[in-house]
């Protein structure tokens, strides 16, 4: 269910360049947004808002307004007046001369030739044509280069438009319910039109030819087509004015809506016309088909691998009956003619895909069985009254995995195709804004009358059993309040979501629903395809107490009668979540967040609830519906206007003469009090609700503080230590633990960097290799053995062969000095004085001793040296290596 981020829109407001999307012309009176609801117009859907990527097609009256609403946007956000919010300085007047005059505005007004007020906006898959819808009329607009909107003209355009059967979708026949783009056409150039009268046309359009305008390709009586026996009756559309009296079935077969699934849908999907009746009816056309179609990759495979199948099987199977075995025959005849074929390849624009193009097999026949009413399985008791208003038709999934079985190259498929169920999904909406959803459990496949040697079969048909339509769920858009204050003209419609296929919203009057299946349809595939292993009966009943998602986004306020247009969804990198829609009053423009691309949770990974799970924050933040002043405050009073007509009428005296009492008098004053009755009421209901909404406003703002108080006090407990500081103060202490952080990052990073550096050098040149060498030996030369030196490295060293090392002649030096000193003493001292005399008489000369005294202090002094010098470079050399 989508997140609701605000209510409305600032560049799409009243003071925004974007509001002139939605604004009429002046000299339009009644009329002053998307439409003009008038009193005297057949009830049906109204679809006045269409997109194509961030264009937007509005409907005004008979003309529409085209603009760019990345453009808007971008535009309002970069004005001074949005970037310091003074949107009341200026008055709209202002605004509106200051667009005008900008070049490229990004609003354009594009003049059309209809007769009365647009209906409907449909789109081309394509991008290249504009279905323009009245009544009972069809206009096709060649859609501009988007240039012109951000060129510096405004003024009106005046488009290519063509007229659609200038003969035959005319006032005087049934009004026209359905126009739909045919998913499989050429770029999508192929237009189908349903009328109330349970009339399908099939339009090819092509430009460089007026006659695809003027006549179908293809028509088809349904009526007809269900009484038909054989398929080579006639079943083609009366070209005269039929008598439009009533007759059984004028009521059973009363077109409400129509509509195709979508063109990457899986089986006959594609081709397959569903039909709703008012009278809760659906039929099915399979398959429909133009003279020229292009089918996408994986479709022609996948009929033709289950064609196959289908006819293997009931191959000399005595069990199977007659009319399947023609089916069966049929389908094979008519899936041969098609691979007989060699299609045209034509190459669109760069980047764009291939597209083949297919001729429409002649067999069995061009015009298939109509399928249908479809039996609904445990219908509740109300379906009744079910008096449907649209229908919209949800294909089920190719299976490419068993399509790409033993074949190397996989196909790729969006996200949302993936995710699905293996069957059709059918959504029924009824005039009291209850939807209905269907399991289509047997599957559509194209079905043909059989030929005219075989009446028999004809016959046999009627006799067979009516498909059937397994009823899922019933969910209600509407509180019965709202349902007995419906008007007449009351007529809810279907609108796809732009993020998800299984999801969509349903517009009625009273407000507009977001519905999403996607709770319970990839439960419900992983069922159908036994992936799970727990018990049957709660497995079963998981999926039928999973109910699909409901959410009333917005509603309307009681004190408006008014028809909503058909709500729009838009999801665009640059625009975000959006849902378009108008009153006649207003533009209704709500943003959402952005939908997570995340499938719907199995049964395994349901996750569970924790206490201890982290709450948000912020979350007292919510976002309410927008408060407009009751219009009835701006509306010009009738009263003058009925003055005006009082004085060209029969009864004008009453206005020159005095009053006088009279009949005549009576009825003005009667007619009178009638209209200012009805103007004081409403005044007094706008006022009323003006009342109670300042009533409500202190309620909000009360909570809206306390919910703010809560967060200052959760926010306070995570942040204090128990003592009363100023925020000041705690604002500095943050500052400043934010710096010192900052600052032990920063040394981290230079520490790394330093270390990254020292590992990431170049290798030793030669030189440097050598130099390291002579290094390590003259450490050994000059240092003692550490620990970490081996027993072989110190025995090679006391070897006698082996030099002397410097630090070992050291040692030797020592030890000598060491003994000379010992003798030097045993000399100096005698026991006697016998040993004084032989002490004196063996006493060495003074010269004699101080000269080899010397000598032996001469040669300590230059041991010492050397070994000093060579100790002092030894750590230069260190030195230098380490840097």
């Amino acid at each position: 269910m989508p997140k609701v981020q605000s209510y409305s829109t600032s560049w799409l407001g009243q003071d925004a360049p974007g509001h002139q999307l939605f604004k009429a012309d002046d000299t339009d009176r009644g009329r002053t947004y998307a439409y003009n609801a008038s009193t005297d117009e057949l009830p049906g859907p109204r679809r006045t808002i269409a997109t194509l990527g961030t264009q937007a097609f509005v409907a005004n009256g008979r003309d529409i307004r085209w603009g760019d609403l990345a453009f808007l946007k971008d535009k309002w956000e970069r004005s001074p007046r949005a970037r310091s919010g003074l949107k009341r300085e200026a008055s709209l007047a202002s605004v509106i001369e200051s667009v005008e005059q900008e070049p490229g505005a990004g609003v354009r007004t594009l003049k059309t030739r209809c007769a009365e007020d647009i209906r409907q906006l449909v789109v081309s898959p394509g991008g290249a044509y504009l279905a323009i819808l009245t009544t009972h009329t069809v206009h096709i607009c060649i859609i501009p280069d988007p240039s012109h909107l951000t060129c510096g003209e405004t003024s009106p355009l005046k488009p290519q438009i063509h007229t659609l059967g200038p003969t035959t979708h005319v006032t005087s026949r049934a009004p026209i319910m359905s126009a739909l783009w045919h998913p499989l056409g050429i770029n999508g150039s192929c237009l189908v039109t349903v009328t109330a009268d349970a009339i399908v046309r099939v339009w090819e359009l092509q430009l460089d030819s007026r006659w695809s305008f003027d006549k179908p390709t293809m028509s088809i009586d349904l009526r007809k087509l269900a009484d038909g026996t054989t398929m080579d009756q006639d079943f083609s559309a009366s070209t005269t004015v039929t008598n439009n009296g009533f007759s059984p079935d004028t009521f059973d077969m009363e077109v409400a809506a129509a509509s195709f699934p979508h063109r990457d849908s899986g089986g006959w999907n594609p081709m397959t016309l569903w039909v709703a009746m008012r009278g809760g009816d659906v039929y099915a056309l399979c398959p429909l088909l133009p003279e020229k179609w292009s089918p996408p990759p994986m479709l022609i495979p996948s009929l033709s691998v289950s064609i196959v199948q289908t006819v293997a099987s009931i191959q000399d199977n005595p069990e199977v009956s007659e009319y399947e075995n023609l089916l069966a025959q049929q389908q094979f005849d008519w899936m041969g003619e098609l691979d007989a074929q060699e299609p045209t390849i034509v190459e669109d624009q760069l980047g764009e895909p291939i597209h083949e193009i297919y001729n429409r097999p002649s067999r069995p026949s061009l015009v298939p069985r109509l399928q249908g009413p479809f039996e609904p399985l445990s219908e509740p008791e109300a379906a009744q009254d079910f008096e449907i208003t649209d229908i919209m038709v949800i294909g089920k999934n190719v299976d490419a995995e068993d399509l790409m079985m033993g074949e190397e190259e996989d196909l790729e498929f969006d996200d949302n195709d993936k995710e699905g169920a293996s069957l059709t999904v059918i959504c029924l909406l009824s005039a009291d804004g209850q939807t209905r959803i269907y399991l289509d459990l047997e599957g559509v496949q194209a079905e043909w009358l059989p030929p005219k040697n075989k009446p028999r079969l004809g016959r046999l048909i009627a006799r067979l059993d009516q498909p059937t339509l397994l009823t899922y769920q019933a969910i209600d858009t509407m509180s019965s309040s709202e349902i007995d204050n419906l008007s007449d003209d009351s007529w809810p419609v279907f609108s796809p979501d732009a993020s998800h296929r299984y999801s969509f919203w349903v517009t009625t009057t009273t407000g507009i629903s977001f519905i999403s299946l996607l709770p319970w349809i990839t439960r419900l595939e992983s069922e159908l395809a036994g992936s799970l292993d727990a018990g049957t009966d709660f497995r079963m009943n998981l999926v039928v107490h999973t109910a699909s998602t409901r959410d009333k986004i917005y509603s309307c306020p009681k004190s408006q009668d008014v028809i909503l247009a058909a709500a729009t969804s838009i999801f665009d990198a640059d625009l975000g979540y959006l849902l378009l829609s108008a009153t006649p009053y207003e533009p209704i423009a709500m943003a959402f967040d952005t939908p997570e691309s995340s499938r719907p949770l199995a049964i395994e990974d349901v996750p569970i609830k924790r206490e201890e799970d982290d709450q948000p924050l912020l979350d007292f933040y919510e976002p309410r519906p927008v408060f407009n002043t009751p219009h009835a405050f701006s509306e010009d009073s009738l009263l003058p206007q009925y003055l005006d007509n009082l004085r060209t009428s029969r009864h004008k005296t009453t206005i020159t003469q005095d009053v006088k009492l009279s009949p005549m008098t009576l009825n003005v004053f009667t007619e009178v009090h009638k209209l200012l009755s009805d103007e004081t009421a409403r005044l007094r209901d706008a006022a009323a609700a003006v009342f109670i909404r300042c009533q409500s406003l202190t309620g909000e703002l009360r909570e809206q503080i306390r919910k703010a108080g809560e967060v200052q006090r959760r926010i306070d407990g995570m942040l204090g230590d128990g003592e009363e500081q100023s925020d000041r103060v705690r604002y500095d202490r943050r500052i400043e633990q934010a710096n010192s952080r900052q600052e032990a990052l920063k040394a981290r990073i230079e520490k790394l960097k330093q270390t990254v550096g020292r590992s990431t050098t170049r290798e030793l040149s030669v030189k440097e290799r050598v130099w390291a060498d002579e290094v390590r030996s003259a450490e050994k030369n000059v240092c003692l053995p550490g620990e970490d030196d081996d027993e072989d490295t110190v025995a090679a060293n006391d070897s006698p062969n082996q030099p002397k090392k410097l630090w070992q002649r050291f040692e030797d030096l020592k030890e000598l000095q060491d003994s000379l000193t010992m003798q030097l003493e045993t000399l100096n001292v005698g026991k006697d004085g016998e040993e004084k005399r032989e002490q004196e008489q063996l006493r060495v000369p003074d010269n004699i001793r101080k000269s080899k005294m010397q000598q032996v202090q001469g040669a300590l002094a230059r041991e010492t040296a050397l070994v000093e010098a060579v100790r002092l470079r030894l750590e230069k050399l260190q030195t230098d290596a380490g840097v």
